[in-house]
């Protein structure tokens, strides 16, 4: 009986806040000062012609930074929790006498479909991903979605050559290097130009063309290679097989 007077009284609160809210809201009709300097200013001073870029890569670079350190921490917390995972599992059989039992069978193949259609999609998707991080100051995109793109290209791969082998050493290498070269930009832009991830450290180029908006389209190549390394790492992981070296 007072479990559920207290599960009432919290909806009964939390009915009131969100009432309140509610009722209280009333919609922007206009930009903020800051909403309104961005749209001004930002394409003159960063030569970016999508908007949202120049604000994401350089007007709130560190955000940026911060997310790319997130998704880092969740990679390694996914293959750390795995491997011990597995590792757990593997004491288990190996007590019971079913290890050997488990490592004799063979993988189930995939399908010829899957495979015709993986070798047919495979360099459209990695293309795909190149393409939307490359002109990600041009139209919608960046490296985010960009490294994503690419990894779905491994998940393809996983899933039609159930036993192809990713180098770790690798994955590691490049998503480090292109993270470290990521910083390298940012506080190039603290020395060379007016702060952290400032895209003026090189030209600004025709506004619109490829070779445009400074360093925001390399930014954007160290992004997408980062996010597409660091997501085929996690889905490497995922296979039941997997008790190789870190």
């Amino acid at each position: 009986m007072i479990k559920r007077m207290l599960i009432l009284l919290v909806l009964v609160m939390l009915a009131m806040v969100f009432l309140k809210l509610a009722t209280n809201y009333s919609e922007k009709t206009s930009l903020s000062p800051l909403g309104h300097y961005y749209a001004e200013q930002g394409p003159a001073e960063l030569g970016a012609a999508n908007l949202v870029t120049a604000v994401v890569v350089t007007y709130r670079g560190l955000d940026t930074l911060g997310e790319v350190t997130v998704l880092f921490i969740s990679a390694a917390g996914v293959g750390l929790l795995l491997r011990r995972t597995r590792r757990t599992d593997d004491d288990e059989d190996l007590e019971k006498g079913d290890r050997a039992e488990e490592t004799s069978g063979a993988r189930t193949p995939a399908s010829e479909i899957v495979e015709t259609a993986t070798q047919l999609l495979l360099p459209m998707v990695i293309l795909f991903g190149i393409y939307v991080f490359l002109n990600g100051h041009l139209s919608p995109g960046g490296g985010f979605q960009g490294g994503a793109i690419i990894a779905s290209g491994t998940m393809f791969l996983l899933l039609a050559l159930p036993e192809s082998h990713i180098s770790r050493l690798m994955i590691a290498m490049t998503e480090s290097l292109s993270g470290f070269s990521y910083v390298v930009i940012g506080v190039l832009g603290v020395l060379l130009a007016g702060g952290f991830l400032d895209n003026r450290i090189m030209g600004l180029g025709t506004y619109g063309s490829l070779f445009s908006a400074g360093a925001i389209p390399l930014i954007y190549v160290f992004v997408g290679i980062k996010v597409g390394f660091e997501l085929s790492a996690v889905l490497d992981r995922f296979r039941k097989d997997d008790t190789g070296p870190l």
